[in-house]
């Protein structure tokens, strides 16, 4: 699948050269769980917030990031690691709409990607923007495109734009269309490529 999708995008040659730079696939092999907190600890913050938080939040947890291992947390041992009040909050409904619904890989394999976002979005602190990253690193669904996510705007600006201009996302779904049915790949690598920058 991934030779398959890179050998769509090289036909791209702005892609074709971040396809030779980068490796988007180097992140651990995360539970289906752990990649929704890692979402929602992703919320509205930066990528080394993001990354500090996590740490140490999965240190709270002596790393076993489940379910129940959230529910049983200490509330202020969670906060003092950087999880708002707020996002504590969207990791325990998330926890329970876990133990209560089958959202692992092979539960959610019917589902169009529509039902898996109006399913997890039924989840206070779960909305679109997170719903199409366990789309897309969770699920491994082959073609989402998440202009929602800022750095894959700034991203593909930086790549497709004069210096200084700014695309509309109508743009930047023509830009992408040549990308199509790769286009989680495509992002992968330009989340690899902003990041380095």
């Amino acid at each position: 699948m991934r030779e398959e999708a890179e050998s769509v995008l090289r036909q791209d040659p702005v892609m074709a050269e971040i396809v030779e730079r980068h490796d988007p696939y180097e992140e651990p092999d995360w539970t289906e769980y752990e990649r929704l907190c890692i979402s929602i600890i992703n919320q509205q913050v930066s990528t080394a917030s993001a990354a500090a938080i996590r740490e140490r939040v999965f240190d709270v947890l002596d790393g076993e990031v489940t379910p129940e291992t959230v529910m049983a947390a200490d509330e202020d041992a969670l906060y003092e690691a950087g999880l708002s009040r707020s996002k504590i909050g969207y990791v325990r409904n998330a926890a329970e709409a876990f133990q209560e619904n089958d959202y692992t890989r092979s539960g959610l394999t019917d589902h169009t990607n529509e039902e898996v976002i109006d399913a997890l979005t039924e989840i206070k602190g779960i909305g679109d923007w997170t719903a199409r990253m366990y789309l897309l690193f969770v699920l491994e669904r082959p073609d989402i495109l998440p202009l929602g996510d800022l750095a894959v705007r700034r991203g593909i600006e930086n790549l497709y734009a004069d210096d200084g201009e700014e695309l509309t996302r109508a743009e930047m779904r023509e830009i992408a269309e040549t990308w199509r049915p790769h286009r989680s790949v495509a992002t992968r690598y330009i989340w690899a490529e902003y990041e380095a920058d």
